[in-house]
Parts: structure tokens; sequence; C-alpha cells
């Protein structure tokens, strides 16, 4: 079957593709990816989601299955598409209790004449789970009993430790990836992110900010997942706004310094020697070399290495949970969200 994924992200910039043919063992071949940003104004209408009114809201769930639907038409191009997987976009996550993703996916169907699966996190939900993390599932399929740890550090950082069964595979949130530093650059420099880690690259960590930032939420164990309901301009500005207004390039790499730490804070003492980093951070440099030196001695390696490219792995997670939902096959994993049972994860949509 060939399918394919569609993933826009806690970072809002944009929704990220890909065409993945998938056989009947779940061996995986990307055939196409691409990363389509959002015009500016849908994408500020994204970010101010949480603090939207209804009548909003349900404006821009429509406007964002309308623009998912083009995303999908020309990704699919004339190839003959299976399912497609739709995460939506998140605009609210509230771990175990409900957890809101839009962009109305029978727009999707419509434009594509394809079933469309949509709404992952309802089941596991229901099912007394987190409702996240949901890409446990396909590193269980790619790297499950290698001793491979994977990283996504999209606007939030969540790992996996796939074990040899599905059923021992953890996968958890760590904390903010690329959101906090997001946030600073949206504030004090007026650009959607830290471009090739520059910014963070000309100034220095400021390690009484680094303590500063720390939060209770990191101490918990797993099962856990998080959201920028959390990590938000708000708890920036409370902890590190008067630092932001004199010393922003400091404080933009004591940023990219605490999502590596977080990160390797939530993998001390689990026999990491391998971990493969995929998502948006992959491309920044600084954040790199970061998790470099923090993690070790465990070698962080990209996703490309394994034929991954950055952008492409959430959405080849969401074009196998489709895959699998139409054959019936639960894909959520107690181990990681914490659920009773494994949940037959997707709403369809033909």
């Amino acid at each position: 079957m060939i399918a394919l994924g569609l993933m826009s992200g806690t970072s809002a910039d944009g929704v990220s593709t890909a065409v993945v043919d998938i056989d009947a063992k779940r061996k995986l071949r990307l055939l196409a990816h691409a990363t389509v940003p959002y015009p500016k104004a849908l994408r500020e209408r994204v970010l101010a989601a949480r603090d939207a009114r209804t009548p909003e809201l349900s404006a821009l769930h429509a406007d964002l299955g309308r623009f998912f639907a083009r995303v999908a038409v020309k990704a699919a191009g004339r190839r003959k598409i299976g399912v497609i997987g739709s995460h939506g976009q998140t605009v609210w996550h509230a771990p175990g209790r409900h957890s809101l993703q839009i962009g109305e996916a029978a727009y999707i169907a419509e434009a594509t004449g394809v079933t469309t699966v949509c709404d992952f996190r309802a089941a596991d939900l229901a099912a007394g789970g987190q409702g996240a993390p949901l890409v446990p599932y396909l590193d269980w399929t790619l790297f499950g009993g290698t001793g491979i740890i994977t990283l996504n550090v999209g606007g939030l950082a969540n790992v996996t430790i796939p074990g040899r069964r599905l059923q021992d595979t953890i996968g958890f949130d760590t904390g903010p990836g690329n959101c906090l530093i997001d946030e600073a650059m949206r504030a004090a420099y007026g650009k959607p992110f830290d471009r090739d880690g520059r910014v963070a690259a000309s100034g220095r960590v400021d390690d009484a900010l680094l303590r500063r930032l720390r939060h209770p939420w990191l101490r918990k164990a797993p099962p856990k997942s998080t959201g920028r309901e959390l990590w938000s301009r708000d708890f920036l500005l409370a902890r590190a706004g008067r630092e932001l207004r004199r010393r922003p390039a400091d404080v933009v790499a004591t940023l990219t310094a605490f999502t590596a730490q977080t990160v390797a804070d939530a993998l001390e003492g689990r026999g990491a020697q391998e971990v493969v980093v995929s998502g948006g951070g992959l491309l920044n440099p600084a954040l790199m070399r970061e998790l470099e030196a923090r993690l070790w001695p465990a070698v962080p390696r990209p996703s490309t290495v394994y034929g991954l490219p950055a952008l492409a792995k959430e959405p080849v997670a969401f074009a196998l949970l489709a895959a699998e939902r139409l054959r019936g096959v639960p894909t959520g994993v107690p181990s990681a969200t914490g659920a009773r049972r494994p949940a037959l994860l997707g709403k369809i949509v033909s």
C-alpha cells in the first residue's frame, strides 16, 4: 500500500508530507517528502489559536483543512494513494484529559478521493492514556531490538526507547524542543526561528538562567507528555524576560542548551549509546553541538543516516498509523502512553 502522511507540529512552521510504500510486513520505503510553509497570516492564526474564541477556532479548523487538502493533492501527484494519515494541528493538549487537533480531514478526503485517517489521540485518551506520544509504533517498527534510541526535536522534544517487543517500548516527551527558542527569536528579533543556530552561536550560556528554567514537570516519571501550554511565551518571559531585553543572544544560547540538557537528563541511566535525531532541531547546528556535549558518551546521529530526512519522520509515522488503522491493527503503545490497552488509533473519513 502507498500511504501519505501529513504532519503539522507545535512549531507551526508548515505541513510536512511523506509518501511511503508499506508492505504487508511493515517494511517502509520513502518515495517522496516535502514541507510546505504556512502563509504568514495562517501561521499567526495557528500560533494564536490557544486563546481563540469559538467562532475563530471553528473558522481555523476549516481553513486548515482546506490548506491540508491542497498540500495533500500536490504531495500525492499522480500516485495511487491507498490512505492518507493527517495528524492535524494541535492547539491544546492536556495530558490524560483532553487534546485538540484541528484541520478538518473531510476536506482532504473530498479533494483527493482517498480515505483519510485523523484524530489519532482520542482513542488512547479514552483508554486512559496520555494521548501521546504517537511515534513509538514507528520507532519500534524501524529500530525495535537494535538498542538504538530515537529523539525527535520539533516544537517539543520526545524520545523512544524501542524494545524487542512493542509492549516493551518506552516513549515520552522530554520537554521543550524548539518552541522556547522560537518564542525568544520572535520576541527579541522578530524572526520565526534561529536559522542555522547563528544567534545561539553568538551568545553565551547563562548557567544561572539555565537553572532558573527548570520546572517540576521535568522531574515527573514517564509516561508523560507536554505541550506549548506549559512551554509558552508566558513561561519564557516569567523566567527570562529581563535577560531577553538586555542580552537576547545569551538567552537564545541558554534556551538551546536547556533543550539539550532536558534530553540528556531524561536519558540518564537508560544506557543510551546511539541516539538517532530527527525533526527541525536536527537543522540547528548549535543545538546539535549541545546535544553532542551533553549526551556523551552516547552518540547523536542524524536520522538521514537511516534514510529519514529531518522533517520526514513524523509524516512517515502518520502514513504508517493510517495504513495500520485500515488493517485494524492497534498502534497505541500503553508502555509509552499509560493506556489500559493498545488502542486502535485514528478516525476514518471517506
